[in-house]
């Protein structure tokens, strides 16, 4: 699983440099109502190591930071199975946890913002309509989120 998930990482660092880059999109919460809706970066740093760091910019200046690191396949979910399952499925629809992520290898982060926000990140090894990788969030303040890169 680790060499799955290192060749991913890889092949991401050798288009994108030593970081890859993508976007968070609110599509469910108080963010996914505003109008216009917030786009934020995301940054993944080392992607040649087994796990790195994760920043993001969010709204008002707020620096989140964190750590990712591959999953093991026999680790529980870092919500219940029953939220991991809807997270996934309010983005990318119904059934789609089941049919792509579950048993697929995953990089799971918390990023802890300098302003009190907490996101809880899954990515998988699904690859998305353009080719890229794709994931989901969660924030403490009731936003979920789509993660493309």
């Amino acid at each position: 699983m680790k060499t799955k998930l290192c060749a991913i990482l890889f092949g991401i660092s050798m288009m994108l440099g030593c970081a890859a880059k993508g976007r968070l999109y609110p599509v469910q919460g108080p963010l996914a109502a505003q109008s216009p809706v917030s786009v934020y970066i995301v940054k993944f740093n080392g992607a040649f190591a087994a796990s790195g760091n994760v920043t993001i910019t969010i709204d008002d200046g707020e620096v989140c930071i964190g750590r990712w690191a591959p999953v093991p396949r026999n680790q529980p979910a870092a919500t219940t199975p029953n939220e991991a399952a809807q997270m996934w499925d309010t983005v990318y629809g119904a059934g789609f946890y089941v049919a792509h992520v579950l048993g697929n290898p995953l990089v799971r982060a918390v990023i802890t913002g300098d302003q009190g926000t907490i996101l809880n990140v899954e990515v998988s090894k699904f690859r998305n309509e353009a080719g890229g990788f794709s994931g989901v969030a969660r924030d403490n303040r009731g936003n979920i989120y789509k993660l493309d890169f």
